[in-house]
């Protein structure tokens, strides 16, 4: 009996220890896309660099009483590719290349937060059009503030990982561009303005 009450101390303990590593009110986060970015880069030929980004994002952060019960869901749209070159994006958005009349999105969907203070981990599946592969991504987490215009309290995240486009079918431009993308994420949340019963 002693051996089960340690175990459920040292049960109670650890979640204890998890809830205070996650400094969020709970409920539904709303995402601030003013101060939110999605980012990218993909080698050319090998030996440079394209930088690009995604214009519009649709983002969700739900936070419960402990790591375990936080969920994250995004929506892009491909077709708000953005690489500086419009003559260039109008050919990834063909159906050359991504073909965004067939594959218009690119969604995210978590199935697990680890970690602890700044450094987490977040796995999840990532669908672009109609192919589902798990992602992982490593999340800095660089607190909570309020901002003093409104009152609002922030928090800010950067999330960054690698997606193989093979994995989804893109392997249009053969040697002349890397399979590998290199993505990044800041993403900033606005707290819920009133508390949120958890019950349910």
């Amino acid at each position: 009996m002693a051996d089960n009450d340690s175990a459920t101390t040292t049960s109670a303990s650890a979640t204890a220890t998890s809830t205070a590593a996650l400094p969020l009110a709970p409920g539904d986060w709303t995402l601030d896309p003013l101060h939110s970015a999605v980012n990218f880069t993909i080698r050319h030929l090998g030996i440079a660099k394209v930088r690009g980004r995604f214009a519009q994002v649709e983002a969700g952060l739900y936070v419960g009483e402990t790591p375990a019960d936080v969920r994250v869901s995004a929506t892009i749209s491909l077709a708000s590719i953005d690489t500086g070159n419009a003559d260039r994006d109008a050919h990834t958005r063909s159906a050359d290349l991504l073909d965004v009349e067939r594959r218009p999105t690119m969604t995210f969907r978590s199935t697990g937060v680890s970690g602890s203070e700044e450094d987490w981990s977040l796995d999840g599946e990532l669908t672009i059009g109609d192919v589902t592969r798990p992602l992982t991504l490593d999340v800095e987490f660089g607190g909570v503030v309020e901002v003093p215009m409104d009152g609002s309290r922030h928090a800010g995240f950067e999330a960054t990982g690698e997606i193989r486009r093979s994995d989804f079918g893109l392997e249009f431009g053969g040697a002349l561009l890397s399979d590998v993308v290199k993505v990044q994420l800041d993403m900033q949340f606005v707290e819920p303005r009133e508390p949120q019963d958890q019950a349910g």
